[in-house]
């Protein structure tokens, strides 16, 4: 299984950008970020300064959000609709689409939900509970 650093994880979307601007070649992942970008052009100031934002720290307590997280968490987001994992997130996905009458609204809600997810098994130390994750989506329907 891959598992990026924080610096490495970074590095691919901004790599991705850099290419995606060259209108180079993308990998299969690197098209599912481009996608991403697309939905995200308030993000595009980040990856054209690299540098300026590659060390930063976002906080959530001061009301930031993190783009490259925001970015792997729909990466990570679409890999799981891709294959229906955990099962049964594909319909849901689904119906919250036509809840809202927009795939990218559905995609923030499951985001949510798997960020909460994420934060309670960090908090626990237990391994990240799908059941909980589904329940939570389920909620939202």
């Amino acid at each position: 299984m891959y598992n990026p650093s924080r610096d490495q994880a970074r590095q691919f979307f901004i790599d991705t950008w850099a290419k995606l601007g060259r209108n180079d070649v993308l990998t299969a992942l690197e098209q599912k970020a481009a996608a991403i970008f697309v939905q995200h052009p308030e993000y595009h100031r980040v990856l054209e300064r690299p540098e300026s934002f590659i060390t930063q720290d976002w906080r959530p307590e001061s009301g930031d959000i993190n783009p490259f997280l925001h970015f792997g968490f729909h990466l990570a987001i679409q890999e799981q609709l891709d294959i229906d994992q955990p099962p049964g997130i594909r319909a849901i996905h689904d119906q919250l689409a036509a809840k809202h009458d927009d795939e990218h609204a559905a995609k923030h809600e499951i985001l949510e939900c798997l960020g909460e997810t994420l934060w309670q098994s960090q908090r626990t130390g237990q391994a990240l509970d799908a059941a909980l994750y589904l329940q939570l989506l389920r909620q939202r329907l």
